[in-house]
């Protein structure tokens, strides 16, 4: 057939007018394609075409004819409209009209419309003439919609041969100028068209019940709308093994089925059978399988030709395509669509960061909301889950919210329901946790699953994955992983021929961040911030069981003393910026201590301890277990600053009860003070005032017997403030004014100005302002002159709080509050930031907003810092919780 033109418009009707009959044909979906093909050109041919209108009910013939009259002059001008009206055409030619409005004319005559003009008078006899019903054109055999590789000869052209009036008549026909009798025509009879290849729907079957999910939908939904109008798109979903990526790519795209009418295409990539020999499924063996599906009699034998093949046969076609399990970028650049029509689909545990460069979006598929988590243990718990909320929220977090390791959970729920959920969460709690206890068949599914993802790391990364799994730590730095990479020797069981991560010639930050690299792009390693990372709580121990078995006992401690050294060298550098006057002399660390994460500033140094509190805290359980007296005392004491500013009050006294065994231990008298006095504070701020008193008095009788004044005076300090605390004032006035006088002795100008701000509050409790007011400026005049940004800016607080209590007595009107909010904005950002201060200074502001009448602002300053006692100080939350409601 050559190229549709315009004058082949009422051929293509009477085509279309058989196709019409049925919407659930091939031809009618075929024809739907051919006018979104036009539709591009022209977006007014979308509004013709019947779509869903047709379902149940006959189309108008003139419908018909609107359609057909503008896809023909849509084709004289638009190539690819003709291109796709010649390919339907070919598929579904004109077996003559039968629908109403449609009938077949008398002999001869092409289909009408009601409005068209009656058949002209026979011709005289000299005239040629027609008998017999209006010819057929021989059938054209319908094309299998994979084309052959070589090409077809053109076909004879449809054309349309005008009789009279609007009478056509289609086929072969004779012209001459003098014919007698009767012409006749005996066409060939017309051959149906073989049975068409069923169009495939191969998705996975997805679950009734598939919970939660609904923002990553909606993730996709956005990336989906992003396509653009001439590329093909490719959307990568990408997670942790067990975090659901197969259901959910199969479920999200059962749900758009409507948007890919040509069909769905599934093809597991076989990642997770790289264990094997076989490895991966090849990309040839997906292509020789898709085609197939899609039709095609003769498959070539290169992959090359059978992608070419590919793209050729899916153009135009709205395909959608799922390749689970993927194993590299290379492995599915072959499979890609070429046409922006379909969409391609793809899972993978690894990130495929080489497809982004293809066009690829990536969407990272987390652990499943808790509530989500919930409900689907209660599955198979039932009513349990719902009679044990807080264990069933532990269950899932020990299993990490991965949709997998709860699915299997709540099937133990179902196999024993007389297994209460609290016992399921004390199982997986103990041991290895649950990705050893959940089980399939005896089969440790999640354990299967990571050691597959291990199994195909390089061997650099597999040693560092190791190490990093016998670390008691949450957050690792890039410095500490070069630290770990840079002992090259493998251990017995890693596997002869792997690669080491201190290779020679590459030096250790090098090797690590190579290392690194392949343990995020398999996500089993998250990366949360510059150069910081973590394991998600299922692979944690994974990676310790790994590091254990595979570990020989020297590597092991080899490791753990190199991490108990950054922990110190870092700790000490965050020390140095925050609170340099708190740095105990005669105690630097040896060099060639392991190299410490470099700070630009006090901000990021805070930042640190906060971010690696649970690390620093495993490095101090760690030493206090190997008996590594001397790291233990000597890391709580260097850790504080995180204990000053951020008032992690339970660990603070879980510490230095380490701490203080460690320094009696190791028999250091110095680290004994330092342990009970800073100790002591952390008791003291946990409301445990009575035990914060006995660490004091000891570290006095211990500061005394020893002879250093500078350690009685900070004892004695601690003891006023328990009993300033216990409001005991003139015992607390008596303890700061003695410590006042042992620190000026030995000129120690900061202890002096810090026992003055004691005295202040001390004279604010009894009521006394303005000597409050005369110590405070002393106080803050000293820390200022000192450069001692935090504790002049808690001076100021306090100042600020006495003034506006005292109404201003210097004759400045909102002085008082003005300093408050000095004070505020240092507090929450920069060299003195403190949450704890932060709060006190929203309350006090509160305060002042309610004796000005500004109820509004007093609630607004009370509601913000009641958020951040509540994770501070509890005990404060609630006493702000009284004040709000009596507002």
């Amino acid at each position: 057939m050559r190229a549709f033109s315009s004058d082949g418009s009422e051929a293509l009707l009477s085509a279309m007018a058989a196709c019409g009959a049925d919407p659930e044909s091939p031809a009618w979906r075929e024809l739907a394609r051919v006018t979104d093909t036009a539709a591009r050109a022209d977006p007014s041919v979308a509004r013709l075409w019947p779509g869903c209108e047709a379902r149940g009910q006959p189309v108008e013939a003139a419908r018909w004819q609107q359609l057909a009259q503008a896809l023909g002059e849509l084709a004289s001008r638009d190539p690819a409209t003709r291109q796709a009206l010649t390919e339907w055409l070919r598929n579904y030619p004109d077996p003559g009209p039968t629908l109403p409005g449609l009938a077949s004319t008398p002999s001869g005559s092409g289909p009408t419309s009601p409005a068209a003009e009656p058949m002209a008078p026979a011709p005289p006899a000299s005239a040629p003439t027609t008998s017999g019903p209006a010819p057929e054109p021989p059938a054209a055999v319908p094309t299998s919609p994979v084309p052959d590789p070589a090409p077809a000869p053109p076909a004879p052209a449809m054309t349309a041969n005008l009789i009279s009036g609007s009478s056509v008549l289609h086929g072969p026909s004779v012209q001459a100028r003098d014919i007698h009798g009767g012409v006749h025509f005996h066409p060939s009879a017309a051959t149906a068209p073989p049975p068409r290849h069923p169009v495939p729907r191969q998705l996975p079957p997805v679950t009734a019940r598939f919970i939660g999910r609904e923002a990553d939908r909606q993730a996709l939904d956005a990336l989906r709308a992003e396509r653009s109008a001439h590329a093909p798109q490719v959307l990568v979903v990408t997670g942790l093994a067990g975090v659901g990526k197969t259901s959910f790519a199969a479920h999200w795209l059962h749900e758009h089925a409507d948007s890919f009418p040509d069909g769905q295409l599934y093809a597991d990539l076989g990642a997770q059978n790289t264990a094997t020999e076989d490895g991966p499924v090849s990309p040839a063996a997906v292509l020789e399988a898709f085609l197939i599906a899609l039709g095609a009699s003769s498959v070539p034998s290169g992959t090359a030709q059978r992608s070419a093949l590919w793209r050729s046969t899916t153009s135009g076609l709205r395909l959608a395509v799922l390749l689970d399990s993927a194993f590299t970028a290379a492995q599915v650049r072959p499979l890609l669509l070429g046409t922006p029509t379909g969409l391609t689909v793809v899972t993978s545990r690894n990130n495929l960061t080489g497809l982004r460069l293809d066009g690829a979006s990536v969407h990272r598929l987390e652990g499943l909301p808790a509530a989500s988590a919930v409900e689907l243990l209660a599955v198979g718990g039932g009513t349990r889950v719902a009679r044990e909320p807080a264990a069933a929220r532990e269950v899932v977090r020990l299993c990490g919210r991965l949709p997998l390791a709860v699915a299997l959970a709540s099937a133990q729920l179902a196999l024993r329901p007389h297994r209460s959920v609290s016992a399921l969460a004390d199982s997986l709690s103990r041991g290895r946790g649950a990705v050893d206890t959940l089980r399939v068949d005896g089969e440790a599914v999640m354990r299967t699953a990571l050691d597959m993802s291990y199994d195909v790391l390089p061997g650099g990364s597999r040693a560092l994955y190791r190490r990093m799994g016998l670390l008691p730590a949450d957050r690792h730095d890039l410095s500490l992983l070069a630290a770990l990479a840079a002992d090259v020797e493998e251990p017995g069981g890693g596997g002869a021929g792997e690669e080491r991560p201190g290779e020679k010639g590459v030096d250790s930050a090098e090797a690590a961040d190579i290392a690194v690299g392949a343990l995020v792009e398999s996500n089993l390693l998250e990366e949360t911030g510059p150069g910081i990372y973590r394991f998600h709580d299922l692979v944690q121990p994974h990676a310790r069981r790994l590091g254990e078995e595979l570990e020989d006992p020297g590597r092991r401690e080899r490791t753990l003393r190199r991490f108990v050294d950054w922990c110190l060298s870092t700790a000490a550098s965050a020390e140095g910026i925050l609170t340099p006057s708190h740095r105990l002399a005669g105690h630097d660390l040896p060099a060639g201590t392991t190299p410490a994460t470099p700070f630009d500033g006090p901000e990021e140094a805070l930042t640190w301890l906060d971010t690696h509190r649970n690390g620093l805290m495993g490095a101090v359980r760690l030493s206090a277990r190997l008996g590594w007296h001397s790291s233990c005392w000597r890391l709580t004491d260097l850790m504080w600053p995180l204990f000053l500013r951020l008032r992690p009050s339970e660990m603070w006294i879980e510490a230095h009860r380490l701490g203080l065994e460690a320094a009696r231990r190791s028999g250091s008298r110095q680290g004994e003070g330092r342990m009970l006095t800073s100790g002591a504070i952390g008791l003291r701020d946990a409301g445990r005032h009575r035990e914060a008193a006995d660490w004091y008095r000891q570290a006095l009788e211990t500061a005394t017997a020893d002879g250093d004044v500078r350690q009685q005076a900070q004892a004695l300090s601690g003891l006023g403030h328990v009993a300033l605390l216990a409001h005991r004032l003139d015992e607390a006035r008596g303890h700061f004014e003695h410590a006042l006088r042992l620190r000026e002795s030995i000129g120690y100008r900061r202890g002096a100005a810090l026992t003055r701000r004691r005295l202040g509050e001390t004279a604010l409790a009894a009521g006394d302002l303005a000597t409050a007011a005369e110590q405070l400026r002393r106080a803050g005049t000293e820390l200022d002159a000192l450069g001692e940004t935090y504790e002049a800016t808690r001076v100021l607080a306090l100042l600020g709080h006495v003034l506006d209590r005292a109404g201003d007595p210097d004759g400045d009107p909102g002085g008082g509050v003005r300093r408050l909010r000095e004070a505020l904005a240092r507090f929450r950002a920069g060299e003195a930031r403190s949450e704890h201060w932060e709060a006190r200074c929203l309350e006090w502001l509160g305060q002042a907003a309610e004796t000005r009448g500004d109820r509004e602002e007093s609630v607004r300053h009370y509601e913000a810092a009641r958020a951040l006692l509540r994770r501070l100080s509890p005990e404060d939350a609630l006493r702000l919780d009284d004040r709000l409601r009596q507002r």
